[in-house]
């Protein structure tokens, strides 16, 4: 692992959210997205966003995720170094053919958002028994 591996990397800012009324900047949360038989797993990293902070549509085949932070937790705050910018985040995916959009899960914890897209039937792998002719 070289030290250019440990560095932080700056907030990518979303720029051209079509959703303008709500103030503020919104950045893309880091997403690590791992497939399993029967589901695809999507874990977007969103501290400051509190329960309740969230939302998750699925409008036609594009998956959005809207996290807010509540700005009066960081007023009066004097920081004696930043990171990264406070904003909300704002993240869209299209979903293939492959997703059964019925049985879409999420969760909040600890800033992290957990979202469980079960394959639909049609997408999961099945062994065919081959017979002897």
């Amino acid at each position: 692992m070289s030290p250019n591996d440990m560095e932080a990397k700056p907030k990518q800012k979303v720029e051209g959210r079509e959703e303008s009324t709500r103030p503020g900047a919104y950045f893309l949360p880091p997403v690590d997205i791992f497939e399993t038989r029967d589901e695809l797993v999507l874990l977007a990293d969103m501290p400051g966003v509190p329960p309740g902070g969230v939302d998750v549509s699925l409008e036609g085949d594009e998956l959005t995720i809207t996290g807010r932070v509540r700005p009066e937790d960081y007023e009066g705050l004097k920081p004696l170094h930043v990171e990264y910018g406070v904003g909300g985040y704002y993240r869209r995916f299209r979903l293939g053919e492959a997703v059964n959009r019925d049985r879409i899960q999420a969760e909040l914890k600890n800033g992290a958002l957990l979202l469980r897209l079960p394959k639909s039937e049609r997408a999961r792998m099945r062994r065919i028994a081959v017979q002897a002719a």
